[in-house]
């Protein structure tokens, strides 16, 4: 469990507290078969918050909605299962979810074995509402504590749990989560959120760069939920917001509704040598490099270069126009794990191949080429 980055969907950006529903959850299932999403690799189907009633029961257990999950929680779980596809739900840390649901906050085994008890494969756990200076607040600026102390909790309620469910944590990056996340969950989100704008691209893909190397097998940087197909990006930023995920060992949570993807967008989603580069064996995350004579790094910005180690020996390259369209070249002599020499490329996103001693990519704005480079060096 959590070898590889996870590869599903999220109801949140689908449509927030109206898409956690069991017609929803059971609609996407059916969508990662006919739309060959599984094929593809993408196995869980989660659910957000607001999918529980606003009270717990008598005897201190959440409560499926019954107008959203008219079957109850278990019956979702299992057809989801019977589809050969995991099934994951949404909780918080504190008294109250972000929606204002009820938290785990003193109820972390009582949760976690109900949901070993449903079926559960994954959870992601929040962090509204949590102890805080300030009282009880959705978001706090000055937490009382730490939140790796509230996360562990939920840890250990579900290792004891009976059931091996996924643990995602969502902090938004307090506390240097990164520097312990892989001794608490399988993936930890290193930012706030991806709030469906270039900018939000910008500002996370930025801030993953400097933490690459916490990221490996069993726990990843989370750079949070895919907002591709949700109306804000253009195709060129929704390439670099995937690339960029991918490369950076980022879970690849998608967020619409899958039944509206446009054929386009559906092939991104699907691209397989993209795909094998977020789930290749390595597991290690590319991060920036600076070629000979190129400008350093700036803070918040988006850097041109990136690349990172493949397990076949290879290694991938981005090349990422953050500042307006224009050509960007390297020398592979520049490159990390390459060297001077003859090598032979593919551009991932279009197939394109070639060989040589450097790669020339002229892009748009907000735009992104990525190449598979090997290290056998071509002969002629």
């Amino acid at each position: 469990m959590g070898r590889f980055p996870a590869l599903g969907w999220n109801s949140w950006n689908a449509g927030g507290c109206s898409a956690a529903s069991a017609s929803m959850a059971i609609k996407t299932a059916n969508a990662f078969i006919s739309l060959g999403l599984k094929d593809a690799g993408y196995q869980y189907i989660n659910i957000d918050d607001c999918w529980s009633t606003m009270s717990r029961n008598s005897s201190g257990y959440l409560v499926a909605d019954p107008n959203k999950f008219p079957q109850g929680m278990k019956a979702v779980a299992d057809q989801v299962h019977s589809l050969g596809l995991k099934f994951g739900l949404y909780g918080c840390a504190g008294t109250k979810t972000c929606a204002g649901y009820p938290g785990s906050q003193g109820y972390e085994d009582k949760d976690a074995k109900l949901l070993a008890s449903w079926g559960v494969d994954y959870w992601k756990h929040d962090n509204c509402y949590t102890p805080c200076k300030q009282g009880s607040v959705q978001t706090c600026g000055n937490p009382s504590g730490s939140t790796q102390t509230w996360y562990a909790k939920m840890r250990d309620a579900l290792a004891n749990s009976g059931r091996p469910i996924f643990y995602s944590l969502c902090n938004w990056g307090r506390d240097n989560v990164w520097t312990w996340g892989n001794q608490t969950g399988q993936s930890w989100r290193m930012s706030v959120d991806n709030w469906n704008d270039w900018a939000s691209v910008v500002r996370i893909a930025s801030s993953a760069a400097p933490i690459a190397q916490y990221s490996g097998p069993y726990g990843y940087n989370d750079l949070d939920m895919m907002q591709i197909g949700n109306g804000k990006l253009t195709a060129a930023e929704e390439r670099t917001h995937f690339g960029l995920w991918a490369m950076s060992k980022s879970p690849i949570i998608l967020g619409t509704d899958l039944t509206k993807l446009s054929s386009d967008r559906l092939a991104l989603v699907k691209n397989s040598a993209i795909l094998a580069v977020n789930q290749d064996a390595l597991s290690i995350a590319a991060t920036t490099f600076r070629p000979s004579g190129a400008a350093a790094p700036v803070s918040g910005q988006i850097y041109p270069y990136w690349a990172g180690p493949l397990s076949d020996g290879s290694v991938v390259l981005g090349l990422v126009t953050a500042n307006g369209a224009t050509t960007l070249s390297v020398n592979f002599a520049d490159v990390p794990g390459l060297g001077a020499g003859t090598f032979s490329w593919t551009e991932l996103f279009s197939g394109k191949t070639g060989s040589g001693t450097s790669v020339s990519a002229s892009l748009s704005s907000h735009d992104m080429a990525m190449y598979k480079v090997s290290k056998s060096k071509t002969h002629k």
